[in-house]
């Protein structure tokens, strides 16, 4: 009788203090999330797509290599644009002509390359100096 009352003084501590911990959890916190951030993100996503589709042509990384970017770093780039700058390289993208003018699209991508190296946010070409800071 002893030893079942021991279990039971044992057993029921250790629900208590189950219990107890499971009180002390922090609060859920929830907040309205406007539709239009919601469609920002979903439009960011498709316009980041489009021009990785972009980067995935053929005659684009071509021109790429010729320009001597390497294709893996202009994807990777890409991905590291923020919202803003991934908004402005598709809407180059949709001022080109149809049928596609490829050379507009490396031109524009070593350009953007060239400006981010030159900034200090990458380290694509050598032949850029670089400034201490």
């Amino acid at each position: 009788m002893k030893t079942m009352r021991r279990m039971a003084r044992g057993v029921s501590s250790l629900l208590v203090l189950t219990f107890v911990c499971l009180g002390l959890q922090a609060p859920a916190q929830a907040g309205m999330v406007g539709t239009e951030a919601i469609l920002g993100q979903e439009q960011v996503s498709a316009e980041r797509a489009r021009i990785m589709d972009a980067l995935e042509r053929e005659d684009v990384r071509r021109g790429l290599v010729g320009l001597g970017v390497d294709p893996q770093a202009a994807h990777d780039r890409v991905l590291s644009l923020s919202d803003d700058e991934v908004h402005q390289m598709a809407g180059r993208l949709d001022q080109l002509p149809a049928g596609g003018d490829a050379l507009g699209v490396v031109v524009f991508i070593f350009v953007l390359l060239l400006v981010t190296d030159i900034l200090g946010y990458t380290n694509v070409f050598p032949f850029v100096k670089k400034t201490v800071r």
